[in-house]
């Protein structure tokens, strides 16, 4: 992936919020390159700087985490809670294997890990680059019905313009 500083700092962006992070991402936001994602990725930055911390930590829970406005996972967007889910999380599980990718305290299909994956692997699974643009779709879909002034709204089209030019080149 030609975007992989991009897509860390996306990755991050889509981690839980702590101490030191704010600071951490505007600093990885430097190094990106220039671009519509990277705009969004600006704006978000600029919209969760005006808030304190813990309603920062309130706004990532809120929308990403606990009962979620959205929910962050590549599988869920496209297969819910079905058995074509788990045989992606397999499949997922074994491929973080090979690069040495650790997934956290996160399941392997969480927006975060798959943008991680991505930008550390060379040939990342066909099947996750088939559902990938639908499960984004579904999940901006969903956050921008329920709420459309969200700030998380820019990173997942940060994500989708960082993907867009590496998923058709594939």
């Amino acid at each position: 992936m030609r975007n992989a500083t991009l897509l860390e700092t996306l990755a991050l962006a889509l981690d839980y919020p702590m101490p030191g992070r704010l600071e951490e991402l505007w600093r990885r936001w430097i190094a990106c390159p220039r671009g519509p994602a990277k705009q969004k990725l600006e704006r978000f930055l600029r919209q969760v700087e005006e808030l304190s911390l813990g309603e920062w930590e309130e706004l990532y829970t809120r929308t990403l985490d606990l009962t979620p406005t959205t929910a962050p996972y590549v599988g869920f967007a496209v297969y819910g809670e079905s058995y074509q889910r788990g045989e992606l999380l397999a499949a997922l599980v074994r491929a973080f294997r090979e690069i040495n990718l650790d997934p956290g305290t996160e399941l392997p299909d969480h927006l975060a890990n798959v943008l991680r994956y991505l930008a550390r692997c060379e040939n990342p699974l066909p099947e996750l680059l088939e559902i990938l643009p639908k499960a984004l779709q579904e999940m901006h879909k969903t956050l921008k019905t329920l709420d459309a002034k969200n700030p998380y709204l820019l990173v997942l089209e940060g994500v989708q313009e960082a993907l867009q030019g590496d998923l058709a080149r594939r």
